[in-house]
């Protein structure tokens, strides 16, 4: 019932949005509007709730691969088609906004060592340039190894 009430509500939304689109049924089993003309998509999959739909947009990439969706919204199946649309067109500004934004590390570029940020991050996550506690504790065990070696071997000779 819900597959066959989505498929209905994608139809209906995709005829108001674009002129020209594609519909298609998702693996998962929510449908997918191409706009390719426009170079976005928009998916309906349903939510959590029993009456309510997960509405995503995202870019069409060179090549018609589909970039990650950058924007989601719950919206009511019962809400109409109207609200619907709004919805999407809200999401769609954000996709696109986001596809005019350049990437955070293209700034940083002129620097060596990236951002400020991605440097954090990565210390954060242990691959920073820092030695940790940890290795310099392997470091001191292994050099006292090496010292005991040739103390003994110096001693016996």
């Amino acid at each position: 019932m819900v597959g066959a009430q989505l498929r209905d509500t994608a139809q209906e939304l995709a005829a108001v949005l674009w002129r020209e689109h594609t519909v298609y049924r998702e693996r998962s089993g929510g449908m997918v509007i191409r706009g390719e003309h426009v170079r976005r998509w928009i998916s309906l999959a349903p939510a959590g709730g029993r009456d309510e739909i997960l509405v995503r947009a995202g870019r069409i990439l060179d090549g018609g691969t589909t970039a990650p969706a950058r924007s989601e919204a719950v919206v009511p199946l019962s809400a109409g088609t109207g609200v619907l649309a709004a919805t999407c067109r809200r999401l769609l500004a954000d996709a696109a906004a986001d596809a005019a934004r350049p990437a955070p590390d293209s700034e940083a570029a002129g620097r060596p060592g990236g951002s400020r940020k991605s440097r954090q991050s990565a210390r954060r996550n242990g691959r920073g340039r820092h030695t940790g506690f940890g290795s310099w504790v392997i470091l001191v065990c292994v050099a006292g190894v090496i010292a005991l070696f040739a103390y003994s071997s110096a001693m016996h000779g």
